[in-house]
């Protein structure tokens, strides 16, 4: 079954970030309204994309360091990497399409 798991620290995130081609991080918290709508169409991309890319959530309450590495200002954020490189960052609460052709562009 593919539902977006949460990173759980900076030391997760990183060994993700070397070991995974495709890496996709959706930047949340609970307190986001937005993000909330966001997180269904995370889990589905997680769903769609299990053979090609891991898709993950970030609780950015318990990882401020990685959202100021990464400069991310506003959630919902999700950001696209490609061989631990970051690629393209998303903000705000879009539809799925939007999500699905960011991930395309990286397979």
């Amino acid at each position: 079954m593919g539902t977006a798991t949460y990173i759980q620290d900076e030391t997760e995130f990183d060994s993700l970030l070397t070991n995974e081609p495709v890496l996709v991080v959706d930047c949340t918290a609970s307190w986001c309204g937005p993000c909330k709508l966001v997180a269904p169409l995370m889990d589905r991309l997680a769903e769609e994309y299990v053979d090609r890319a891991k898709v993950f959530k970030l609780d950015l309450d318990a990882n401020k360091a990685i959202a100021k590495r990464f400069g991310i200002r506003s959630i919902p954020a999700v950001m696209f990497f490609q061989q631990g490189e970051l690629k393209e960052t998303v903000v705000g609460a879009k539809p799925y399409e939007e999500f699905s052709a960011a991930i395309e562009r990286y397979l």
